[in-house]
């Protein structure tokens, strides 16, 4: 059977909102299951709160989500400003002679494979390649040719000893609403838009507050440009390429409950694989969860990409 194929849709114009009116079906299917993972009065109740939140702190692409919201289902709030998955992402030198990334999402999350998108978008600094999804206003894995590729983790929950993890979530849902920073992947968006090069997307990472913790893998086009940052929400840990990362802190010192499953392991075969193209793409990098894994080199102005579902391969491969 052939698969589908990942489409590149030009948005430099119109933004997030064309995308959403021209893939309009993609989104409402993407909402549907959020609600059927998450449950409907779940979705219905953070949908209000991250729109309040996002007026009372007047995110700057809050009038872009108020337009992708208007007349669908209720959900496209909450869809931006929720972060629940697992990822694994490598930064080493590329065959190119440049810098490559490795990166895989994982969510059990029926839809997000089949409904992967490779958005080009600008900005103040130039142009770059967002892999998103209809009704998403953020960014979380994206190359600038020329500039840098990026990605985000999810960082470990914030959990209390002798909590359940369904209560470190929602401290963690407390703790957004009790700040005014950007999410990140709202911070990742406004890097590829207005930063020209590594040096000034790290610069800008480690220099901006963000509601909540992550960890950010940034690759260049020369090489030792790489690194992983760990963002706390105001403090920063910067470890240096080549290095790969998970769901866990690399710094031995920092603490939370890890997300994702065999954060070790993930992290050392992604690291630890042979250079050439999608080779490192095998168990336990590559699972059930998996909903996307690329590859990046911003040096060489190269992408690849799939999507997958809990059965395997959802799209062909997609080649810039």
């Amino acid at each position: 059977m052939t698969l589908p194929v990942i489409p590149l849709v030009d948005i430099r114009e119109g933004g997030a909102a064309l995308l959403c009116r021209s893939h309009r079906a993609g989104a409402e299917r993407l909402l549907v299951a959020g609600k059927r993972k998450m449950s409907a009065p779940v979705v219905t109740l953070f949908d209000g709160r991250s729109s309040r939140w996002a007026a009372r702190t007047d995110n700057p692409y809050r009038a872009e989500i108020a337009e992708l919201a208007a007349g669908m289902p209720r959900g496209i709030w909450f869809m931006n400003f929720c972060y629940e998955w697992g990822c694994t992402t490598a930064v080493a030198e590329a065959e190119s002679g440049g810098m490559s990334m490795r990166r895989t999402l994982d969510w059990p999350f029926d839809g997000l494979g089949r409904e992967l998108i490779v958005a080009h978008q600008t900005g103040a600094a130039g142009e770059f390649y967002n892999i998103t999804w209809p009704g998403f206003a953020g960014l979380i894995t994206g190359m600038a040719p020329g500039r840098f590729s990026l990605a985000i983790n999810q960082a470990p929950l914030r959990l209390k000893r002798g909590w359940p993890v369904a209560a470190g979530w929602l401290w963690d849902r407390v703790q957004v609403g009790r700040s005014r920073a950007l999410p990140p992947a709202h911070l990742a968006r406004r890097v590829f838009e207005t930063c020209t090069d590594y040096t000034a997307a790290v610069r800008m990472i480690r220099e901006t507050p963000i509601a909540l913790p992550a960890l950010f893998s940034l690759a260049g086009t020369r090489p030792g440009e790489g690194c992983v940052i760990e963002h706390l929400g105001v403090e920063t840990r910067i470890h240096a390429a080549p290095e790969a990362v998970a769901n866990d802190w690399l710094s031995g010192d920092l603490t939370g409950h890890p997300r994702g499953k065999e954060n070790a392991t993930r992290r050392a075969r992604i690291r630890d694989a042979a250079a050439s193209p999608l080779a490192w793409l095998a168990a336990p990098i590559l699972n059930a969860d998996t909903r996307m894994a690329a590859e990046m080199d911003a040096g060489a102005g190269t992408l690849m990409l799939r999507g997958y579902e809990k059965d395997g391969a959802a799209t062909e491969l997609f080649v810039l």
